[in-house]
């Protein structure tokens, strides 16, 4: 099944509404999560899982696939929903998450069916992910390589060792996603390492630069399929969002950086999705 034909019956709001409501479910087990960076991605994974990556849940390992790495592993519960959702494994086994026997630990392993590396060590997504389209380049197939990093990320050094090569080596078939929240654990990252012009210094590494909306599936997806924008260059696409987007009582504050949600409010934050959804 294709992810065209996994949106068949859902919009990419509808699938993106369920991924939050399984993150909130999670991040009130007794483990909690990484809820404010899961939430500011979730619109990324849903149009890259339901309307992007050519990949099939019944076929995970299929050398044919495209790779996508989760380079910000602290978001694992994103991924874990949106893996649950498209199909990868059963949803109720979320239910799990952290606790004692479960495979769906704090940041992804290779032992969850559609996770390509243990990640999690920031730094090292956009060098994996160079190794990949290198790989696909070398047997000839012309699947591609997506990565998503996070904007604190940006700090390592290894990050721009990577994009240097990945320019170098004309690897146009590599996709990265910035999620560009503005926040990391200890407060806002332009305060902590300013970053812009952000979209100025990807293009001086050589890559092909687009921005957008990031709570925007449809956007989202619209740029991503359409990758590589020009020709023997790695595309970036810079994605605005809010870290804990949805949840009045956490959105943009670092605070959402990693919850676990008591019960009072876990209910807040299922009221909150309600009423989003609703809206919507």
């Amino acid at each position: 099944m294709t992810a065209t034909q996994a949106t068949a019956l859902d919009t990419l709001e509808e699938v993106a509404a369920r991924i939050r409501s399984h993150v909130v479910d999670m991040c009130a087990g007794p483990e909690g999560g990484h809820l404010g960076g899961a939430f500011s991605s979730v619109e990324v994974l849903t149009a890259l899982y339901f309307s992007v990556l050519d990949v099939d849940p019944r076929r995970p390992d299929d050398p044919e696939r495209d790779r996508f790495l989760l380079s910000k592993g602290h978001a694992a519960v994103a991924l874990y929903a949106t893996l649950a959702e498209r199909g990868f494994f059963p949803v109720g086994e979320l239910s799990g998450y952290g606790r004692p026997g479960s495979r769906l630990m704090g940041h992804p392993v290779r032992a969850v069916p559609g996770v390509e590396l243990p990640t999690g060590s920031l730094g090292h997504g956009l060098a994996l992910a160079c190794g990949f389209a290198l790989a696909h380049r070398s047997a000839g197939r012309d699947a591609r390589s997506f990565v998503l990093l996070g904007d604190g990320e940006l700090q390592e050094g290894s990050v721009w060792e990577a994009a240097i090569a990945a320019a170098s080596l004309r690897l146009d078939r590599l996709v990265a996603v910035v999620d560009r929240n503005g926040l990391q654990l200890t407060g806002a990252t332009d305060r902590i390492a300013p970053m812009e012009p952000l979209a100025d210094r990807w293009r001086s590494f050589g890559w092909a630069v687009r921005e957008v909306d990031g709570h925007d599936a449809a956007a989202l997806a619209d740029h991503l399929a359409a990758a590589p924008w020009e020709p023997g260059r790695p595309s970036v696409l810079i994605a605005r969002t809010v870290k804990g987007h949805g949840l009045p009582f956490l959105a943009g504050r670092a605070a959402s950086h990693y919850v676990t949600l008591s019960p009072r409010n876990h209910a807040r934050a299922r009221a909150a999705l309600r009423t989003t959804e609703t809206a919507g």
